[in-house]
């Protein structure tokens, strides 16, 4: 099984801003229904793309500073990091193939 990585805001820019290869980072908290349905997803993902993508999941709850950093309005968000730099932002609880279609754009 690939890794999920949970990350705060004292380890963000070390595990998504330095990481060498593109990182889909998913902000949600604990009681958000739609992050709850999306998790599954995140996870496909990780096992599909597993050595080309990294996986990580942050609090927004537990971590502000980082969901304000990067305009967090809504959750789940799911973004991708490319070279330190947002290059996807998925907002919403989308359909499994519309969310991969998005992050494999961003590849």
């Amino acid at each position: 099984m690939a890794n999920i990585f949970t990350i705060s805001d004292a380890d963000f820019d070390l595990e998504v801003l330095h990481s060498n290869i593109p990182v889909l980072v998913d902000f949600w908290a604990p009681w958000c229904g739609p992050c709850k349905m999306v998790a599954p997803t995140v996870e496909a993902m990780a096992e599909e793309y597993d050595g080309r993508l990294k996986v990580c999941k942050l609090n927004v709850d537990d971590n502000p500073a980082t969901a304000s950093t990067y305009g967090i309005m809504g959750i789940p968000t799911v973004a991708v990091f490319k070279d330190g730099k947002v290059v996807q932002k998925i907002v919403g609880a989308l359909p499994r193939e519309t969310m991969k279609r998005k992050v494999e754009a961003a590849l």
